[in-house]
């Protein structure tokens, strides 16, 4: 994680180099008018002789003010452009990492955590590098600028009187900081878990509605409101505090020089417009030691996010090189499976036990089983969502952990079973944001999952934009426009994950049927609960508890009177009262 931050900052170091010399150009500007100010009261003595000075003088301060403006102008673009753009090139590789985690470290985070890592983690880093660069370099040029001058055109003793209330300010807020650490990393915490609560609460918004559970949501969601509530004012409280005491510090810094200011200017050691100048000069200190509490409290917040941040790039990626060292391979389809046993990390029961399985490029295979038995799993094993032991899994005869994982994705296309819709239009839901493809072949691939006349009576048709997860579409419309994308890419094996479930048993044929000619030379996998979606397979498997009971055609396995008979004869019973209509 640190390196990711230095390396984003090297992008703009020739920015950032322009905007230190700028700040300090601005620091150095700024003690010019306590000097102007200075010599002004000191000419105000003999008003007569002394009027062309002043008004010189005063021309002098107009022109320096106009110069401090152009020079803040320029400095606050550098700064804007260096914090928004380091935010930005964060964020993207963030998202980059995440797409690159293995499947178990991802299904591990809540979404409402990931939300908060591109909101509010990576908003403290942004702020605090921000800060550093423009208040912290201000605070020590101020220091450097300011001092010097203080020491050199008015009086050494005095100066010193004066910096001893700022160094007892900065012991305290040394002391103080502690405890702003320990009430933001609780804060953090809480706005997490409200964050967490709010995703899940929208995610299952319709299972709210139908159990009318929407007091006893409400109900949870003040009680976490409340707890964010207490955390940030404590937050507040102790941000306060370290505010307060700087107050009294500077309280006491104008105190001291008022008070050994004026014994100086009575004994003639400096002049009244030297001690304007001077107490001009300690204006100066104002801003940037008032920065002090914020900037540490805000460093803080950036370590705790820092420190949550770096969990995530700790955490192993998957190999999966860019596109510009992608090299293209096509995969025959030739799959074997040898005595393959897998488990989920942290689980102890198997989910797969000796798993063995042939099957040849061309074929249809059908997969059915009971909810749980391992169907699943399997193809996400198939396409290496998790680890794979060595020497299980084999396409083509290589081990499909000497394949690169790009490759393997490539050729495989793997239509899921909770048919996912990102809130987009149609055309990249269907073709996934590549620009491969033309309209027509988009509109092609609609026709062949029977959901083009569904997408033509849509207001734009195939680029109409629907809602979140597709909530615009039926169930069925959801699962024709996932299965578009099987039709569209052109892979070698074909993988659908109970994709059918939504359909009418006649639509379900008329897309096996498409299927079909899709799948020609192609090796197709069809996972289903039901007889009706795999019983034209070449081959059929059955699962049962992770293991494989049986095996074979559709016919040969009614005759064996084993458990697909037993789905047969079910859905073959359940199916007789819709004839019957």
């Amino acid at each position: 994680m640190k390196k990711i931050i230095i390396d984003t900052l090297k992008k703009y170091k020739f920015r950032m180099a322009l905007q230190i010399i700028f700040i300090a150009l601005n620091i150095y500007l700024l003690t010019y008018p306590p000097k102007i100010i200075g010599k002004i009261v000191d000419l105000l003595y003999d008003l007569d002789s002394n009027k062309q000075n002043i008004l010189n003088s005063t021309y002098y301060l107009i022109g320096i003010c106009v110069i401090l403006l152009v020079v803040r102008v320029i400095w606050k673009y550098f700064e804007t452009n260096i914090s928004r753009g380091f935010e930005r090139d964060l964020k993207v590789d963030i998202f980059k990492r995440f797409l690159k985690l293995k499947l178990k470290d991802i299904q591990s985070i809540k979404n409402g955590e990931i939300m908060s890592y591109f909101v509010k983690d990576v908003n403290e880093i942004r702020s605090t590098v921000y800060r550093i660069l423009s208040h912290g370099m201000r605070f020590i040029f101020t220091f450097i600028i300011a001092m010097s001058q203080m020491i050199r055109d008015v009086n050494l003793y005095l100066t010193i009187s004066v910096m001893i209330p700022i160094m007892i300010g900065g012991y305290l807020v040394v002391k103080i900081k502690k405890y702003v650490e320990r009430s933001f990393k609780k804060s953090q915490d809480m706005f997490t878990q409200m964050s967490e609560y709010i995703q899940e609460s929208t995610d299952s918004i319709r299972t709210t509605k139908a159990y009318a559970c929407e007091g006893e949501q409400l109900k949870e969601f003040i009680r976490k409101n409340k707890r964010v509530f207490q955390s940030d004012n404590t937050v507040d409280i102790f941000s306060a505090l370290l505010k307060l005491c700087l107050n009294i510090c500077f309280g006491l810094c104008f105190a001291i020089s008022l008070l050994f200011g004026s014994k100086l200017v009575l004994e003639g050691k400096i002049t009244v417009g030297e001690l304007v100048t001077f107490n001009g000069y300690i204006t100066l200190f104002v801003g940037p030691v008032s920065w002090l509490p914020p900037l540490i409290a805000r460093f803080k917040r950036a370590q705790i996010s820092y420190k949550r941040l770096e969990k995530i790039y700790e955490l192993e990626l998957e190999k999966i090189n860019t596109k510009d060292t992608f090299i293209e391979e096509k995969l025959e389809g030739n799959i074997i499976i040898k005595n393959l046993t897998f488990n989920y990390p942290g689980t102890i029961d198997g989910v797969l036990q000796d798993i063995d399985l042939n099957i040849k490029k061309g074929e249809t295979i059908g997969i059915i089983g009971t909810i749980g038995s391992g169907k699943t799993t399997l193809m996400n094993l198939l396409i290496r969502l998790y680890s794979v032991p060595n020497g299980k899994i084999f396409i083509d005869g290589k081990d499909i952990n000497e394949i690169p994982i790009e490759v393997l994705r490539d050729n495989i296309c793997y239509i899921t079973q909770d048919n996912f819709l990102f809130s987009t239009s149609l055309k990249e839901n269907i073709n996934l944001f590549k620009d491969d493809y033309k309209e027509d072949e988009i509109y092609e691939s609609t026709k062949k999952a029977i959901v083009y006349d569904d997408i033509k009576k849509m207001p734009k048709e195939i680029n109409t934009v629907i809602g979140e997860r597709g909530g615009d579409l039926s169930g069925g419309q959801k699962q024709r426009v996932a299965i578009s994308r099987a039709f569209l890419k052109n892979s070698t094996i074909l993988v659908f994950d109970d994709t059918f479930s939504a359909l009418d048993n006649r639509t379900s044929e008329k897309l096996i049927e498409n299927i079909k000619y899709l799948s020609d030379g192609k090796t197709c996998i069809i996972i289903s609960n039901k007889v009706s979606d795999v019983k034209y397979s070449d081959k059929i498997i059955v699962l049962s508890n992770g293991k494989i009971v049986e095996s074979g055609t559709h016919e040969k396995l009614i005759e064996n009177n084993g458990i697909y008979n037993e789905f047969y004869k079910q859905q073959s019973t359940k199916a007789e009262p819709s004839f019957l209509v």
